[in-house]
Protein backbone atom coordinates (compact mmCIF):
# COMPACT_ATOMS: atom_id res chain seq x y z
CA UNK A 1 0.00 0.00 0.00
CA UNK A 2 1.34 3.40 -0.79
CA UNK A 3 2.00 6.00 1.65
CA UNK A 4 -0.72 8.50 2.01
CA UNK A 5 0.13 12.13 1.23
CA UNK A 6 0.02 14.57 4.28
CA UNK A 7 -3.11 16.38 5.45
CA UNK A 8 -2.43 20.40 5.41
CA UNK A 9 -3.69 22.31 8.12
CA UNK A 10 -6.23 23.56 5.41
CA UNK A 11 -7.37 20.90 3.99
CA UNK A 12 -11.28 20.16 4.41
CA UNK A 13 -12.00 17.27 6.93
CA UNK A 14 -15.04 15.80 7.52
CA UNK A 15 -16.69 13.65 10.33
CA UNK A 16 -18.99 13.88 13.45
CA UNK A 17 -18.74 15.50 16.93
CA UNK A 18 -20.68 13.63 19.57
CA UNK A 19 -21.30 14.53 22.88
CA UNK A 20 -22.38 11.84 25.50
CA UNK A 21 -24.30 13.20 28.57
CA UNK A 22 -25.07 10.66 31.79
CA UNK A 23 -26.82 10.93 34.63
CA UNK A 24 -27.18 7.96 37.79
CA UNK A 25 -30.98 8.09 38.39
CA UNK A 26 -31.66 4.94 40.33
CA UNK A 27 -30.50 1.86 41.79
CA UNK A 28 -31.95 0.09 38.92
CA UNK A 29 -34.14 0.29 35.88
CA UNK A 30 -36.58 -2.33 34.80
CA UNK A 31 -35.81 -2.32 31.02
CA UNK A 32 -38.73 -4.49 29.87
CA UNK A 33 -41.30 -2.63 31.90
CA UNK A 34 -39.73 0.42 30.50
CA UNK A 35 -40.22 -0.21 26.93
CA UNK A 36 -43.60 -1.25 27.65
CA UNK A 37 -44.27 2.65 28.58
CA UNK A 38 -42.26 4.21 25.58
CA UNK A 39 -41.73 3.70 21.98
CA UNK A 40 -37.95 2.12 22.80
CA UNK A 41 -35.93 -0.04 21.12
CA UNK A 42 -32.86 -2.90 22.68
CA UNK A 43 -29.54 -1.67 21.59
CA UNK A 44 -27.81 -4.11 19.05
CA UNK A 45 -24.67 -5.61 20.39
CA UNK A 46 -21.38 -3.80 19.41
CA UNK A 47 -20.23 -4.46 15.78
CA UNK A 48 -16.90 -6.07 15.71
CA UNK A 49 -14.69 -4.62 12.64
CA UNK A 50 -12.68 -7.42 11.82
CA UNK A 51 -13.38 -10.75 10.45
CA UNK A 52 -11.95 -13.14 13.44
CA UNK A 53 -14.55 -15.30 15.04
CA UNK A 54 -14.98 -12.18 18.19
CA UNK A 55 -17.83 -11.14 20.38
CA UNK A 56 -18.06 -8.60 22.33
CA UNK A 57 -21.96 -8.39 24.29
CA UNK A 58 -23.89 -6.79 26.29
CA UNK A 59 -25.19 -9.28 29.36
CA UNK A 60 -28.58 -7.05 29.29
CA UNK A 61 -28.62 -4.59 26.43
CA UNK A 62 -29.30 -1.25 27.32
CA UNK A 63 -32.95 0.52 25.57
CA UNK A 64 -32.86 3.74 23.37
CA UNK A 65 -35.29 5.92 21.93
CA UNK A 66 -34.56 9.19 19.92
CA UNK A 67 -34.51 12.34 21.04
CA UNK A 68 -35.82 16.01 19.94
CA UNK A 69 -32.79 18.05 18.51
CA UNK A 70 -30.94 19.84 20.89
CA UNK A 71 -30.39 23.84 19.26
CA UNK A 72 -27.52 25.75 20.65
CA UNK A 73 -27.40 29.51 20.91
CA UNK A 74 -24.48 29.39 17.70
CA UNK A 75 -27.61 28.18 15.87
CA UNK A 76 -25.81 24.49 15.87
CA UNK A 77 -28.94 21.67 15.91
CA UNK A 78 -27.70 18.58 17.03
CA UNK A 79 -29.88 15.10 16.71
CA UNK A 80 -29.67 13.11 19.85
CA UNK A 81 -31.16 9.82 21.30
CA UNK A 82 -31.17 8.44 24.87
CA UNK A 83 -30.43 5.34 26.35
CA UNK A 84 -31.23 3.42 29.47
CA UNK A 85 -28.79 1.08 31.21
CA UNK A 86 -30.34 -1.63 33.35
CA UNK A 87 -27.98 -0.48 36.45
CA UNK A 88 -29.48 2.98 36.71
CA UNK A 89 -27.82 4.95 34.23
CA UNK A 90 -29.42 7.21 31.60
CA UNK A 91 -27.21 7.94 28.82
CA UNK A 92 -27.48 10.87 26.12
CA UNK A 93 -25.93 11.12 22.92
CA UNK A 94 -25.94 14.18 20.72
CA UNK A 95 -24.61 14.21 17.57
CA UNK A 96 -23.26 17.06 14.99
CA UNK A 97 -22.01 16.24 11.48
CA UNK A 98 -18.74 18.57 10.88
CA UNK A 99 -17.16 19.91 7.81
CA UNK A 100 -14.05 22.21 8.07
CA UNK A 101 -10.39 22.51 8.47
CA UNK A 102 -8.02 21.77 11.64
CA UNK A 103 -8.28 24.71 13.47
CA UNK A 104 -11.94 24.93 13.53
CA UNK A 105 -12.80 21.70 14.72
CA UNK A 106 -9.85 22.85 17.64
CA UNK A 107 -11.89 25.74 18.13
CA UNK A 108 -14.95 24.03 18.27
CA UNK A 109 -13.82 21.55 20.68
CA UNK A 110 -12.11 24.45 23.45
CA UNK A 111 -15.19 25.93 22.95
CA UNK A 112 -17.91 22.66 23.72
CA UNK A 113 -16.08 21.25 25.99
CA UNK A 114 -15.49 24.22 28.51
CA UNK A 115 -18.05 26.95 27.34
CA UNK A 116 -21.11 25.08 27.07
CA UNK A 117 -22.75 23.47 30.01
CA UNK A 118 -24.38 20.76 28.24
CA UNK A 119 -25.26 18.69 31.63
CA UNK A 120 -27.48 21.90 32.53
CA UNK A 121 -29.12 21.55 29.25
CA UNK A 122 -30.08 17.74 29.08
CA UNK A 123 -30.92 17.16 32.45
CA UNK A 124 -34.88 18.93 32.34
CA UNK A 125 -35.21 16.81 28.92
CA UNK A 126 -34.08 13.42 30.98
CA UNK A 127 -36.66 14.19 34.08
CA UNK A 128 -39.41 14.48 31.85
CA UNK A 129 -38.91 11.33 29.95
CA UNK A 130 -38.22 9.49 32.91
CA UNK A 131 -41.79 10.98 34.15
CA UNK A 132 -43.09 8.52 31.78
CA UNK A 133 -41.13 6.08 33.14
CA UNK A 134 -41.40 6.61 37.35
CA UNK A 135 -42.92 2.71 37.68
CA UNK A 136 -39.60 1.18 36.15
CA UNK A 137 -37.17 2.80 38.36
CA UNK A 138 -36.36 0.94 41.36
CA UNK A 139 -34.90 3.33 44.17
CA UNK A 140 -35.00 6.30 42.55
CA UNK A 141 -32.23 9.06 43.26
CA UNK A 142 -33.08 12.44 45.04
CA UNK A 143 -29.68 13.82 43.37
CA UNK A 144 -28.08 13.05 40.27
CA UNK A 145 -23.92 12.21 39.72
CA UNK A 146 -22.98 13.51 35.77
CA UNK A 147 -20.87 12.52 33.38
CA UNK A 148 -20.00 14.75 30.20
CA UNK A 149 -17.70 13.47 27.72
CA UNK A 150 -16.82 14.22 23.85
CA UNK A 151 -15.83 12.34 20.97
CA UNK A 152 -14.48 13.63 17.91
CA UNK A 153 -14.91 11.78 14.48
CA UNK A 154 -13.04 11.97 11.95
CA UNK A 155 -14.29 9.79 9.04
CA UNK A 156 -12.07 8.25 6.33
CA UNK A 157 -14.88 5.67 4.18
CA UNK A 158 -11.55 5.43 1.90
CA UNK A 159 -9.34 4.18 3.91
CA UNK A 160 -6.43 6.03 2.07
CA UNK A 161 -5.51 8.21 5.67
CA UNK A 162 -3.05 6.01 7.57
CA UNK A 163 -2.87 6.83 11.12
CA UNK A 164 0.77 7.00 11.55
CA UNK A 165 0.55 9.84 9.02
CA UNK A 166 -2.22 11.38 10.67
CA UNK A 167 -0.61 11.55 13.71
CA UNK A 168 2.88 12.65 12.87
CA UNK A 169 1.34 15.50 10.77
CA UNK A 170 -1.32 16.51 13.33
CA UNK A 171 -0.85 15.60 16.57
CA UNK A 172 -0.52 18.70 17.77
CA UNK A 173 -4.03 19.36 16.89
CA UNK A 174 -5.08 15.81 17.74
CA UNK A 175 -3.69 16.57 21.05
CA UNK A 176 -5.60 20.06 21.25
CA UNK A 177 -8.69 18.51 20.16
CA UNK A 178 -8.43 15.70 23.02
CA UNK A 179 -7.12 18.30 25.60
CA UNK A 180 -10.02 20.68 24.38
CA UNK A 181 -7.08 23.81 24.54
CA UNK A 182 -7.50 25.97 22.12
CA UNK A 183 -3.48 26.97 22.81
CA UNK A 184 -0.40 24.63 21.48
CA UNK A 185 0.49 22.83 23.49
CA UNK A 186 4.23 21.89 24.60
CA UNK A 187 5.49 18.80 22.47
CA UNK A 188 5.97 16.73 26.01
CA UNK A 189 2.21 17.51 26.57
CA UNK A 190 1.43 16.16 22.65
CA UNK A 191 3.32 13.44 23.15
CA UNK A 192 1.91 12.69 26.79
CA UNK A 193 -1.97 12.57 24.88
CA UNK A 194 -0.61 10.60 22.10
CA UNK A 195 0.79 7.87 24.17
CA UNK A 196 -3.12 6.53 24.58
CA UNK A 197 -3.58 5.60 21.76
CA UNK A 198 -4.84 2.63 20.34
CA UNK A 199 -4.87 0.74 16.25
CA UNK A 200 -6.03 -1.97 14.81
CA UNK A 201 -5.53 -1.56 11.35
CA UNK A 202 -2.93 1.03 9.82
CA UNK A 203 -5.80 3.55 8.60
CA UNK A 204 -8.12 3.71 12.02
CA UNK A 205 -6.97 5.45 15.21
CA UNK A 206 -8.13 6.17 18.63
CA UNK A 207 -6.62 8.85 21.15
CA UNK A 208 -8.17 8.81 24.18
CA UNK A 209 -8.13 11.14 26.86
CA UNK A 210 -10.14 11.65 30.01
CA UNK A 211 -12.61 14.03 28.75
CA UNK A 212 -12.85 13.71 24.76
CA UNK A 213 -11.57 11.45 22.44
CA UNK A 214 -10.41 11.43 18.89
CA UNK A 215 -11.37 8.66 16.65
CA UNK A 216 -10.34 7.92 12.65
CA UNK A 217 -12.41 5.36 11.31
CA UNK A 218 -15.33 4.90 8.91
CA UNK A 219 -18.69 4.71 10.47
CA UNK A 220 -19.36 1.25 11.02
CA UNK A 221 -15.78 1.09 12.46
CA UNK A 222 -16.09 3.51 15.10
CA UNK A 223 -19.46 2.43 16.11
CA UNK A 224 -17.83 0.24 18.90
CA UNK A 225 -15.08 2.74 20.37
CA UNK A 226 -18.10 5.11 20.95
CA UNK A 227 -20.07 2.74 22.70
CA UNK A 228 -17.09 1.11 24.82
CA UNK A 229 -16.63 4.96 25.94
CA UNK A 230 -19.88 5.26 26.31
CA UNK A 231 -19.67 1.90 29.07
CA UNK A 232 -16.50 2.90 30.47
CA UNK A 233 -17.92 6.82 31.17
CA UNK A 234 -21.03 4.78 32.88
CA UNK A 235 -18.87 2.34 34.78
CA UNK A 236 -17.21 5.84 36.12
CA UNK A 237 -20.90 7.52 37.01
CA UNK A 238 -21.44 4.06 38.86
CA UNK A 239 -18.03 3.97 41.06
CA UNK A 240 -18.60 7.76 41.76
CA UNK A 241 -21.73 6.71 43.24
CA UNK A 242 -20.96 4.15 45.46
CA UNK A 243 -17.69 5.98 46.58
CA UNK A 244 -19.88 8.99 47.98
CA UNK A 245 -22.68 6.53 48.89
CA UNK A 246 -19.68 4.72 51.01
CA UNK A 247 -18.32 7.82 52.19
CA UNK A 248 -21.47 8.78 53.72
CA UNK A 249 -22.08 5.98 55.38
CA UNK A 250 -18.85 5.15 57.13
CA UNK A 251 -19.62 8.81 58.27
CA UNK A 252 -22.51 8.35 60.03
CA UNK A 253 -21.11 4.98 61.88
CA UNK A 254 -18.00 6.68 63.17
CA UNK A 255 -19.92 9.84 64.24
CA UNK A 256 -22.60 7.06 66.21
CA UNK A 257 -19.43 5.60 67.38
CA UNK A 258 -18.09 9.06 68.47
CA UNK A 259 -21.41 10.07 70.45
CA UNK A 260 -22.25 6.92 71.84
CA UNK A 261 -20.22 5.63 74.68
CA UNK A 262 -20.46 2.66 77.54
CA UNK A 263 -20.97 -0.78 77.22
CA UNK A 264 -25.29 -0.59 77.07
CA UNK A 265 -24.61 1.28 73.72
CA UNK A 266 -22.32 -1.13 72.12
CA UNK A 267 -25.80 -3.41 72.86
CA UNK A 268 -27.74 -0.93 70.58
CA UNK A 269 -24.93 -0.86 68.36
CA UNK A 270 -26.40 -4.32 67.00
CA UNK A 271 -28.82 -2.66 64.85
CA UNK A 272 -26.13 -0.18 63.10
CA UNK A 273 -24.02 -2.69 62.32
CA UNK A 274 -27.57 -5.27 60.60
CA UNK A 275 -28.07 -1.98 58.83
CA UNK A 276 -24.57 -1.42 57.70
CA UNK A 277 -24.07 -5.03 56.85
CA UNK A 278 -26.73 -5.04 54.55
CA UNK A 279 -25.58 -1.90 53.21
CA UNK A 280 -22.53 -3.76 52.18
CA UNK A 281 -24.30 -6.76 50.71
CA UNK A 282 -26.57 -4.37 48.25
CA UNK A 283 -23.86 -2.63 46.92
CA UNK A 284 -21.37 -5.64 46.28
CA UNK A 285 -24.10 -6.89 44.34
CA UNK A 286 -24.72 -3.54 42.53
CA UNK A 287 -21.12 -2.94 41.91
CA UNK A 288 -21.04 -6.80 40.71
CA UNK A 289 -24.00 -6.02 37.94
CA UNK A 290 -22.57 -2.98 36.75
CA UNK A 291 -18.83 -4.50 36.71
CA UNK A 292 -20.09 -7.24 34.82
CA UNK A 293 -22.56 -5.40 32.40
CA UNK A 294 -21.28 -6.48 29.06
CA UNK A 295 -18.49 -9.32 28.67
CA UNK A 296 -15.69 -9.40 26.29
CA UNK A 297 -15.42 -13.03 25.59
CA UNK A 298 -12.74 -13.04 22.83
CA UNK A 299 -12.19 -10.05 21.13
CA UNK A 300 -8.90 -9.06 22.88
CA UNK A 301 -8.63 -5.48 20.63
CA UNK A 302 -11.77 -4.34 21.94
CA UNK A 303 -10.72 -5.18 25.71
CA UNK A 304 -7.69 -3.51 25.29
CA UNK A 305 -9.61 -0.17 23.65
CA UNK A 306 -11.81 -0.56 26.62
CA UNK A 307 -9.39 -0.87 29.65
CA UNK A 308 -7.39 2.02 27.87
CA UNK A 309 -11.02 4.37 28.03
CA UNK A 310 -11.96 2.89 31.66
CA UNK A 311 -7.88 3.61 32.48
CA UNK A 312 -8.27 7.27 31.38
CA UNK A 313 -11.74 8.36 32.63
CA UNK A 314 -10.75 7.18 35.94
CA UNK A 315 -13.04 3.82 36.55
CA UNK A 316 -9.86 2.15 38.00
CA UNK A 317 -9.31 4.84 40.45
CA UNK A 318 -12.27 4.87 41.69
CA UNK A 319 -13.16 1.08 41.81
CA UNK A 320 -10.24 0.83 43.81
CA UNK A 321 -11.64 3.30 46.20
CA UNK A 322 -15.10 1.83 46.79
CA UNK A 323 -13.30 -1.47 47.31
CA UNK A 324 -11.11 0.01 49.81
CA UNK A 325 -13.79 1.99 51.56
CA UNK A 326 -16.28 -2.02 51.14
CA UNK A 327 -12.90 -3.62 53.27
CA UNK A 328 -12.99 -0.76 55.86
CA UNK A 329 -17.10 -1.06 56.47
CA UNK A 330 -16.46 -4.75 56.54
CA UNK A 331 -13.45 -4.27 59.29
CA UNK A 332 -15.93 -1.59 60.93
CA UNK A 333 -18.37 -3.96 60.76
CA UNK A 334 -16.90 -7.16 62.60
CA UNK A 335 -15.23 -4.48 64.41
CA UNK A 336 -19.18 -3.70 65.67
CA UNK A 337 -20.12 -7.11 66.13
CA UNK A 338 -17.12 -8.20 68.45
CA UNK A 339 -18.40 -5.40 70.85
CA UNK A 340 -21.87 -6.39 70.70
CA UNK A 341 -20.87 -9.82 71.54
CA UNK A 342 -18.55 -8.62 74.42
CA UNK A 343 -21.30 -6.64 75.63
CA UNK A 344 -23.67 -9.57 75.82
CA UNK A 345 -21.04 -11.81 77.56
CA UNK A 346 -20.26 -9.38 80.45
CA UNK A 347 -24.46 -8.82 80.12
CA UNK A 348 -24.60 -12.36 80.56
CA UNK A 349 -21.94 -12.81 83.21
CA UNK A 350 -23.53 -10.05 85.15
CA UNK A 351 -26.57 -11.78 85.20
CA UNK A 352 -25.45 -15.18 86.28
CA UNK A 353 -24.01 -13.43 89.04
CA UNK A 354 -27.02 -11.58 89.85
CA UNK A 355 -28.91 -15.18 89.76
CA UNK A 356 -25.81 -16.72 91.79
CA UNK A 357 -26.68 -14.05 94.54
CA UNK A 358 -30.33 -14.25 94.75
CA UNK A 359 -29.99 -17.83 95.09
CA UNK A 360 -27.29 -17.20 97.46
CA UNK A 361 -29.60 -15.05 99.60
CA UNK A 362 -32.67 -16.99 99.67
CA UNK A 363 -30.69 -19.92 100.85
CA UNK A 364 -28.97 -18.29 104.17
CA UNK A 365 -32.63 -16.87 104.78
CA UNK A 366 -33.81 -19.71 104.45
CA UNK A 367 -31.01 -20.94 107.15
CA UNK A 368 -31.52 -18.30 109.21
CA UNK A 369 -35.14 -19.02 109.68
Amino acid sequence: MSASAPISASTSISGSVLVLIQFDVCEEIRLDQLQQSMNARTVQQPKIKHSVPAYVRYQRPPVAEPLDALLLSGGERLEGEIKYYDYGVVSVIYQLSFSGDWESLVRLASHWVWDVDFAARVEPVVRQRLERAAPALVKPYSRWLSEDYFIFHLRDETGTVSAADLTRDHGLEIAQIVRGDRLRLSSSECAEVLQSRISYYENDLAVIGWNAAFLLDSNAGAETAIQLLEYANSQLLEFRHYDELLTGILDNVYDSLERKKGMLVRWRMKRSATELHTVLLDIGELTERADNSIKFLSDMFAARLYRLAAAKVGVPDYKDLVAQKLRTADDLYHDIIDQFNQARGFFLEVLVVLILLIELFYLFRGQVT
